[in-house]
């Protein structure tokens, strides 16, 4: 069997999955922050949220870096255009298909109204 990977596009869907971890992501968008802010923000322990910027740094999404005893995040550099293409491929796809089931549904409508006019 052929298996389709791509390991990017695997680490990213993984790291965004969470509701967390794309708060996080919302949040360094506005300023790079300490994790220690970060975990007092969405109300969770250290090692938690270290779990979380960990997951984010392995998909490119988050950079962290140490000054002192201070770890600060903020965005990665990496853009998600392979991301948003699959995106908008597979919302082409269903797209096509419900205009499809729509186009079958008018079928068979009309085909309910020209029976019982006869």
């Amino acid at each position: 069997m052929v298996q389709y990977q791509n390991t990017s596009l695997d680490l990213s869907f993984a790291a965004l999955s969470d509701a967390t971890r794309r708060g996080i992501i919302d949040r360094l968008g506005r300023s790079e922050a300490s994790i220690t802010s970060l975990a007092d923000h969405f109300q969770m322990t250290l090692t938690g949220m270290k779990k979380h910027v960990s997951v984010l740094e392995r998909a490119g999404l988050v950079v962290t870096q140490k000054l002192g005893r201070v770890r600060t995040c903020r965005l990665g550099t990496r853009d998600l255009k392979e991301e948003a293409a699959l995106i908008e491929a597979y919302r082409r796809l269903f797209e096509a298909r419900f205009e499809a089931l729509d186009d079958i549904i008018s079928e068979m409508q009309q085909e309910e109204n020209d029976g019982s006019a006869g």
